[in-house]
């Protein structure tokens, strides 16, 4: 069955990054455990994911190993050609959303894990997004990368699940109704 899913922390006010891009706040809450909270079994749940090329930019700062062991496939319209270090982990895409997944879906990968802010807020104003799993961090940023921005129509999502991670960290899973 062909979904997109997001899976993203936000603060309170509903921002990925603060308004210098950073994502140290992420880590504000103590996880001595190193809970992955979802993430793996979401991860294990999608056959490849889609980012845009700011979000590719930002896991290679993070100065890690390659983090991913499921294709990924990177929409720029600036990189011409995938850098060396990452040929073999990752694949341009080009073209309107409906091509990008015509083709990826064309290479038998149906399940995709949608990432990256202005990549997550380019599917939802083409209504392409069937579940969105948002963690809310306690803290109020004021301004930054916003998770959602203006859209077309209204989108109704129902609420599948509802966890609470660290005595703070609030999941919220939510699919989309058709």
């Amino acid at each position: 069955m062909k979904q997109n899913l997001v899976f993203i922390a936000q603060s309170l006010d509903g921002y990925i990054a603060d308004r210098n891009g950073g994502l140290g706040w992420l880590e504000m809450v103590p996880n001595p455990e190193k809970l992955d909270m979802g993430y793996m079994p979401t991860i294990e749940r999608i056959d490849a994911l889609v980012m845009g090329r700011n979000t590719f930019d930002t896991v290679c700062s993070f100065g890690i190993d390659w983090p991913y062991t499921k294709p990924v496939f990177v929409i720029s319209n600036s990189m011409i050609e995938v850098p060396k270090k990452y040929k073999g982990k990752i694949e341009l895409v080009i073209g309107s959303l409906n091509e990008i997944l015509e083709s990826i879906h064309a290479k038998g990968y149906e399940s995709l894990y949608i990432d990256g802010g202005k990549t997550i807020q380019s599917f939802l104003k083409e209504d392409l997004i069937d579940e969105l799993i948002v963690t809310t961090i306690p803290i109020l940023l004021g301004e930054g990368a916003s998770l959602f921005g203006n859209l077309p129509k209204e989108q109704e999502y129902e609420l599948v699940e509802s966890k609470v991670y660290l005595d703070q960290l609030v999941q919220s899973a939510y699919k989309r109704k058709k």
